[in-house]
């Protein structure tokens, strides 16, 4: 029996020195979780039960348990480095049609592959929600998976549907003496401005609007794009659409009145109550015959606008269409929540991270190259978002080190190996008993 208990002893020790040196190896991996051997004595069973003055059959090893303790993070310089600082792994699916996650990982060494896919330095596809639309605001469809993939392809154009312009008009100006308008005469106007605008397929037109003062507060707006003259549409009436805008090819266009309070503050253009107003469809094609384009529709808005005794100045200019632009990086905020960036300063949202967390994360199946698998010890995965429902947050840029303590890890091998040869000694004592009594 004493034997049989010392090599108990043994296998138990070496077992400990094993998980200890594995330790000790993966004191640089990325995402590692150090494990602990946990053990248990040995009594024979009988009816009885256990006597008072058994001696004992040795020790078993009852569990390799990893310690899911959070590592280190470490700050890199690589947008797709991911860490995850609280509960919660990374969710991976086996290639480009996955699913659904079939492992988990605290690993956040990304990259992309040749197709654009976000994957693991073994290939596996980081796993994401969808997107419902193009910004961010429409949220992600949590529940539908689908490996991330970065698109890089070209930003697509945004024509110019709104432009703001805020101006401050001299009220010392007069009515100008030349008349009537004639862009090529500064003195035939009082004040002029300029705001570049895109068509549906980025195209850059010029539209410039020339300012001539009739009365007192009353000023005239004329609209010319890319130097022909806009007719805005007549104002529609209620719940009907604007109609289309007129291209005159030479002269000047009718002008949309502007008028300013006793304050200087503007009252309205065009239409009373009203800072904005709808120019209409212009037929692009009427201004350059070599574009097939979609009709541009946008609405002219001069909200703040003022008429002061001081000089002419622009005070904003803004438009909301966009040319067409290249992919300049990608952004990971602490959600999870993956954007394209374009040089157009558009961005586009690709995807959400999707992570998982467990009721037993000991319970995991552990499969090597620090991923996990789902087992009945674990629980089934709660999926969700990051940063939300008891789940860690996503930093980018940064890894999680590895949770091994190597000093307490380097204590733990002297005193696994001193367990060693303590057993290692009991057989030698029971062997020298045994030759003893043979010898007799």
């Amino acid at each position: 029996m004493g034997f049989s208990t010392a090599l108990s002893g043994l296998n138990a020790a070496s077992k400990d020195l094993q998980v200890t040196g594995n330790n000790i190896a993966n004191a640089n991996t990325t995402g590692f979780k150090e494990s602990r051997a946990e053990f248990a004595d040995v009594y024979a069973s009988s009816l009885g039960g256990v006597s008072k003055t058994q001696a004992g059959a040795g020790v078993r090893v009852t569990e390799v348990a990893q310690q899911f303790n959070q590592g280190n993070i470490e700050f890199t310089s690589n947008t797709l480095d991911l860490s995850l600082n609280g509960n919660g792994f990374f969710t991976l699916g086996a290639d480009s049609k996955a699913s659904t996650p079939t492992a988990y990982t605290r690993n956040g060494a990304f990259q992309l592959d040749k197709e654009g896919f976000v994957v693991t330095d073994q290939g596996q596809h980081l796993m994401g929600y969808a997107p419902n639309g193009d910004l961010l605001s429409d949220g992600f469809s949590q529940g539908v998976f689908e490996p991330l993939k970065i698109d890089t392809a070209q930003g697509l154009p945004t024509a110019t549907t709104k432009a703001v312009t805020t101006l401050n008009l001299d009220s010392r100006e007069t009515a100008p003496l030349v008349t009537p308008l004639d862009i090529t005469d500064p003195n035939s106007y009082n004040s002029m401005t300029s705001l570049t605008l895109f068509d549906s397929q980025g195209n850059t037109h010029i539209a410039t609007t020339y300012l001539i003062k009739t009365g007192g507060n009353q000023w005239d707006s004329y609209l010319f794009l890319d130097g022909k003259g806009i007719t805005p549409a007549p104002v529609p009436a209620p719940n009907t659409l604007v109609g289309a805008a007129t291209v005159v090819a030479t002269g000047n266009p009718d002008p949309t009145p502007i008028e300013f309070d006793s304050s200087g503050k503007i009252l309205f253009y065009d239409v009373a109550g009203k800072t904005s107003k709808e120019i209409g469809t212009i037929d692009l094609s009427q201004i350059d015959p070599n574009l097939i384009v979609d009709d541009l529709n946008f609405t002219m808005d001069y909200f703040g606008s003022t008429q002061f005794s001081s000089l002419f100045s622009i005070n904003d200019l803004q438009q909301d269409g966009l040319p067409a632009g290249n992919l300049t990086g990608i952004s990971i905020n602490d959600n999870g929540a993956v954007l394209a960036n374009y040089s157009n300063g558009a961005s586009k949202s690709i995807g959400q991270v999707a992570v998982a967390r467990f009721a037993n994360n000991q319970g995991l199946a552990k499969m090597g190259n620090t991923n996990w698998m789902e087992s009945a010890s674990s629980g089934a995965a709660i999926y969700g978002v990051a940063g939300t429902n008891n789940f860690g947050s996503i930093s980018s840029a940064s890894l999680e080190s590895s949770n091994v303590d190597l000093s307490a890890q380097l204590v733990h091998l002297i005193i696994a190996q001193q367990t060693y040869q303590a057993n290692a000694q009991t057989i030698t004592t029971e062997k020298t008993i045994m030759q003893t009594i043979l010898n007799a």
